[in-house]
């Protein structure tokens, strides 16, 4: 086998133990529909619904991922939110009923956080969940990410050994000061853009305007428009006769992501990451990004001007840069493969031997079948279908219907003809 590919198969082999199998989906949809039983046994929260975002939604998540919830608070059709203070006293109440219920562990509550949070463990696979009220901005980024993945299937693949690659080396962790898995998947999609050809267009070529300020009015009609503009320009973008097609290996990819940010902590000084323009920004020239107060600069596209990497400080930012910097100096990726397969196979070998502890773990409490075909299920409006090609023209624009989902076991047969 030659350096390269020897490389490419290591990192697929990393892939095949984080990426999520069939019985993964089915729990996290079962702590869905047990959040919604304890939902609607409170007072308040009477015909309020439980929605997945996050990776989930998106299609990003790994084998052990957290679960993000928003429980939406009945306000007729339209867009809406509750008020911060609103929102301490329902989750408040979830608390106290999830308490009284049992079965779940580790509850903590943070109220003061700028989107107040409820975190909890459910018993099945030990998985976290954080939940909050009315988060329909974190619905709509979910679902941009997960169509992101019809333009290049190899968005997802990054998203995910970058993230892994990142907590291996203690920097994906938000509480600590380095980065939370969106900022991440914007450096992903960030190097997508800036590689040569891009892979993915500047995401004002997607949507031209700020994604928030559209959401306005009847929910199900912004969600829908945002959903038919979305869909015809990257119906546009993947049909243009003029666009080069990037064959870069994953693992040529992967190895330009890293030498790509090997100097993060130089140029945050004064270049912000603008994914929404598809390119580096000059701080001193983006009057939205000012005064600057941050260590790095990693503008939210779909909430501009919002910074998602406003959590990291100044002193975990050396520590990001000299993480990026020693798997750069150490691959050789800016030499050759030839170079650079001993360290970059000893560097994944080493994330292959994290996951599979961390999934041994996650066994203890409902064991995980590491020998089962993963089945990659894909979110199209009410249902989850296995296997599908993602599709924003024909699904529901965001997010499972107020009717639940369906969490019945399946075989793995039954799963191709079968939703779940």
């Amino acid at each position: 086998m030659n350096s390269q590919n020897q490389v490419e198969s290591t990192l697929k082999e990393i892939l095949e133990v984080v990426k999520p199998l069939h019985e993964d989906w089915v729990t996290r949809i079962k702590i869905i529909n047990e959040l919604r039983e304890v939902v609607q046994s409170i007072e308040n929260l009477r015909g309020a619904t439980v929605e997945p975002f996050g990776s989930f939604v998106s299609n990003l998540f790994s084998r052990w991922g957290d679960l993000d919830i928003s429980i939406e608070v009945s306000f007729g059709q339209c867009v809406s939110s509750a008020g911060k203070k609103r929102k301490q006293t329902l989750l408040g109440e979830l608390l106290r009923a999830l308490r009284k219920q049992g079965g779940w562990s580790r509850l903590k509550f943070i109220p003061s956080a700028r989107v107040p949070i409820l975190k909890i463990v459910s018993k099945w696979q030990n998985i976290s969940c954080d939940i909050s009220i009315d988060n329909i901005q974190g619905e709509i980024k979910s679902k941009f990410l997960f169509w992101l993945n019809e333009i290049d299937g190899r968005f997802r693949d990054m998203v995910l050994l970058v993230k892994e690659w990142a907590k291996a080396n203690g920097i994906n962790n938000p509480k600590t000061g380095t980065f939370n898995s969106y900022s991440l998947s914007l450096l992903v999609i960030f190097h997508f853009q800036t590689c040569v050809p891009p892979i993915l267009p500047p995401l004002k070529d997607i949507y031209p305007t700020n994604v928030v300020d559209d959401l306005t009015g009847a929910k199900v009609d912004a969600e829908r428009r945002i959903a038919q503009v979305c869909s015809s320009n990257i119906a546009r973008f993947k049909s243009s006769t003029s666009r080069i097609v990037n064959r870069s290996s994953l693992s040529e990819l992967f190895i330009s992501f890293i030498a790509k940010f090997s100097e993060i902590n130089s140029k945050a000084s004064e270049l912000g990451i603008c994914t929404f323009t598809g390119q580096w920004e000059y701080i001193a020239n983006n009057t939205r990004w000012l005064p600057r107060t941050y260590a790095i600069f990693i503008e939210d596209p779909f909430e501009q001007p919002e910074n998602s990497a406003r959590a990291v400080g100044q002193k975990q930012l050396i520590k990001i840069a000299e993480v990026f910097e020693t798997t750069r100096r150490t691959s050789g990726c800016a030499i050759t493969f030839a170079n650079a397969v001993p360290s970059v196979a000893a560097a994944v070998q080493e994330l292959k031997a994290f996951n599979l502890a961390n999934a041994a773990s996650r066994s203890e409490n409902g064991a995980l079948n590491t020998e089962t075909t993963v089945s990659i299920c894909e979110y199209e409006g009410a249902e989850w279908t296995a296997p599908a090609k993602p599709s924003i023209s024909e699904a529901e624009p965001f997010g499972p219907t107020r009717s639940g989902l369906s969490a019945s076991a399946t075989t793995d047969s039954e799963t191709k003809d079968r939703r779940l």
